[in-house]
Order: C-alpha cells, then sequence, then structure tokens
C-alpha cells in the first residue's frame, strides 16, 4: 500500500484495527437507522411495536407458566399433605393390620405406615345436615400432617386426642352446619341395625373438638376425622380397617416400593397419589402445554412485525445501501447492519419481557389482593380453584428456555430481510438519484 509514494505495510495490527473500525461503523449506522428520524416514524412504530410484542409475549408466557407450576405444586404439597402416598387395601376390609404393617415398614425408604379407616357419613347438626367423608386415624398420624394439625382455626388438637368421641372437621363443612367447638354432631352411617322395632340406620353422636382450614376448598368441604377406635365401633370392623397408608421418603420415586409392595402382596390393591389423582394432574399437564402453544404464538407474531419492519427499512433504504456498496461495503458488512437492527429489537425485548415476567411471578398474590382491594370485586374464588390464594411457582429453567426461543425467533425473522439487504444491486439503488 503507497500513500504520496511511499509504500506503508499492511500489517496484522492493521488488518485488525481496520475490522474493528468496521464493526464499530456497522454498529454506529445499524444504531441511526434504529432511531428514525421525523420522516421515518411509521417504521419506529412498527419497531416499537415489534418490541412490544415480544415483551408482552415473553412476560406473559413465564408469567402463565409460573402460575401453572405454582398450581400444580400447591396441589400435588396439598394432595400428598392431606392422604397417604401409597394406599394398600384388601377389598373393603383389610385384616391383620400389625401383621401388614411390620412388612411394609421393612422396606427401604418407606418413612412409616397408618391405618386408616374411610367411608361415608351424614352429619347433622342441630339444624342442618350434608355428607361427608370420615376419616377414622391415630392421633399420632394428624400431628404428622402439618397441613391439618397446623391449620387449626378453632379448637386444638389435645382435646381431639385426650377425650373419646371428638370430631375434626373442615372450615367450609362447619360453615355448611353452622356448628362452632364444642357443638354436637350426629353421624349416620349406611350400616343398618337392627332392632325389635326394625331396621334403622346406625348413628352416634360426637363432640366437635376442632376446626382445620388446609388450604385445598374440596377437602375443607367434605372431610372430617374422629380416632381409629371410634370408626371401628362405628362401622362394626372390629380390629379391621379399611386400608393401610404408606408415606415414603420421595413421592416422586416410589417405582421400587410399589415392586417390593407387589411381590409381597401380589393379591392385594395398590394405589399411588398419582394413580388416585391422575386425570386432575394430567389435565392441569395438558393445560400447561397448550397455553405455552398459543401463549408462544404472540412471540411467533411479534418476530414477522421485525420481518415487516426490517423489510419497510430496506427498501427505504434503498441508496443508502447502494452508496455504502459503492464505497466499498461488502454484502457481508450490510447483511450484519440490518442483522444487528433486528437482532437487537428481539433481543432487547426477550431481554426486558423475561425480567418484567419474572417480577410479576414472584410478586402475583400481592398484585392480585392489590387489585381486589382496589375494585372491590374477588379475582380468585377458592371454591372454583381449590385454592385459597393464587399460586405461582417460579421455575428459572423454564423462563430461560421462553427468553432462548423467543431470541432464536427474532433472529430467524431478522436473517431475511438482512439477507435481501446485503443483495440488492447498487447500479439499480443509484440510478434514479
Amino acid at each position: 500500500m503507497t500513500r504520496s509514494g511511499v509504500r506503508i505495510p499492511l500489517t496484522p495490527q492493521l488488518v485488525i484495527l481496520g475490522k474493528s473500525v468496521l464493526k464499530s461503523l456497522e454498529w454506529f449506522i445499524a444504531w441511526r437507522y434504529l432511531w428514525a428520524s421525523r420522516k421515518e416514524r411509521f417504521i419506529a412504530v412498527i419497531a416499537s411495536f415489534s418490541f412490544l410484542g415480544i415483551v408482552l409475549g415473553v412476560g406473559t408466557l413465564i408469567l402463565v407458566m409460573s402460575v401453572m407450576n405454582g398450581f400444580r405444586e400447591e396441589l400435588v404439597s396439598r394432595v400428598i399433605g392431606f392422604n397417604g402416598h401409597l394406599l394398600l387395601s384388601e377389598g373393603e376390609r383389610l385384616h391383620e393390620v400389625s401383621q401388614v404393617q411390620e412388612q411394609v415398614e421393612s422396606i427401604s425408604d418407606v418413612k412409616y405406615t397408618a391405618p386408616l379407616v374411610q367411608k361415608q357419613v351424614l352429619i347433622t347438626s342441630e339444624g342442618e345436615a350434608c355428607g361427608a367423608l370420615v376419616q377414622g386415624v391415630t392421633p399420632e398420624v394428624l400431628q404428622k400432617r402439618p397441613l391439618i394439625s397446623k391449620n387449626l382455626v378453632a379448637g386444638n388438637l389435645k382435646s381431639f386426642i385426650d377425650f373419646p368421641n371428638q370430631i375434626m372437621i373442615g372450615s367450609g363443612l362447619a360453615r355448611k352446619l353452622n356448628v362452632n367447638v364444642g357443638d354436637k354432631l350426629k353421624l349416620t352411617t349406611p350400616q343398618m341395625n337392627r332392632t325389635a322395632f326394625g331396621s334403622f340406620p346406625k348413628t352416634k353422636f360426637f363432640k366437635l373438638a376442632a376446626i382445620f382450614k388446609s388450604g385445598m376448598y374440596e377437602y375443607d368441604q367434605n372431610f372430617s376425622f374422629i380416632s381409629l377406635s371410634a370408626s371401628q365401633q362405628l362401622f362394626s370392623l372390629g380390629g379391621d380397617v379399611s386400608a393401610l397408608e404408606i408415606f415414603v421418603k420421595d413421592p416422586e420415586k416410589m417405582a421400587h416400593i410399589k415392586a417390593s409392595l407387589n411381590i409381597l402382596f401380589p393379591f392385594f390393591h395398590l394405589h399411588d397419589w398419582q394413580q388416585v389423582n391422575e386425570k386432575f394432574f394430567s389435565t392441569l399437564e395438558v393445560q400447561k402445554n397448550i397455553m405455552f402453544l398459543i401463549l408462544m404464538l404472540i412471540v411467533l407474531v411479534a418476530a414477522f412485525n421485525i420481518i415487516s419492519c426490517l423489510m419497510m427499512l430496506v427498501k427505504d433504504k434503498t441508496k443508502d445501501i447502494a452508496v455504502l456498496q459503492a464505497l466499498g461495503a461488502s454484502r457481508s458488512c450490510i447483511l450484519r447492519i440490518f442483522f444487528y437492527i433486528g437482532s437487537f429489537i428481539g433481543i432487547f425485548g426477550a431481554l426486558v419481557g423475561t425480567a418484567i415476567g419474572l417480577i410479576l411471578s414472584y410478586r402475583l398474590d400481592n398484585i392480585r389482593l392489590f387489585l381486589e382491594h382496589m375494585s372491590g370485586c374477588k379475582l380468585f374464588r377458592e371454591e372454583i380453584y381449590f385454592l385459597a390464594h393464587l399460586p405461582s411457582k417460579v421455575h428459572l429453567n423454564q423462563a430461560l428456555l421462553v427468553c432462548v426461543l423467543a431470541i432464536i425467533l427474532s433472529i430467524l425473522a431478522t436473517w431475511y430481510p438482512a439477507q435481501k439487504a446485503s443483495r440488492l444491486n447498487p447500479i439499480e439503488g443509484l440510478r434514479y438519484e
């Protein structure tokens, strides 16, 4: 290379310097095109809508996924906290309970077992009556269930344990029966007592010792507890029970425990918490996947807006592109300029949307309470959604996946207009200059 007759050697340092200057020039041009002049406000408006579309799509998708995760986790914790992880039965009655317990508890990863009597009854107060599910359990089992023992709204567990013929019911059931702690309740079973005057349903009176509120609407409306011995007497079971509840260390990993139980008790019935609630949780999973696909379409629409924005920008800057090519800019240089513009919209929009989605997810229930307070309307009814509060559980890997997918879609949307800009013929662009 020569200048004024002097030869300047082309060293690697000069090559690197030239490339860095060229890259900075590309970023500068892309930035100037992104912030359009007054004559190009329409393109700027489309770019803004593309950016907002990606922000709203990503933020909404992360928020909805967090709510679905929260619902599943809350429901699983309540289902597991209210019932055993596995239920072993022999039909309507389970005989020789103590021997079965010893064999089951010898299996590794089994925490403890609990005999259970569970039947449908009619509960009657002074002015009301309704059907309910009564469980006969030992006091030790109730103490091991914090979902019940730590959520008493009236009465105490000590009264239930120390005195005979005591009953504990859910808060919803207490409202339906219009009763308080200390009131008498009559339990009527489907079994018949034969007397000299005919057959009558078997009944027994219990004193209300405590009222619990688990936060699970269905349980609070329908469940009640009495002692195991009282339930065996009420249903004429003698020393038998309905089933054996099995609690394990990890409710998500029970395959080897189930295999061992099937070998030990090949003719018994075995159900786990997932099988009992299979339809419910599978419905939740399907809803979650459908919501993901639907809301991802918002991001896809925003990505198409990026294509429209860049195509209009390419058409508007045809002469500029031709001038740059005439001055020596390569096709790859032009491609990178427009690629930077679209990528900036997509990447920045995805990052902002992720941040907004995470903030809303972490503060969702507080936002719900604020909106309810301001509007005076109940936005989240526990009798419909089975929960007392709006749950939200953020999985950062899901948020990262949504952000990455949005960025990929944005980059793919940017590629075609950038390629079209790089292939423009400079002669055509300068013909009418």
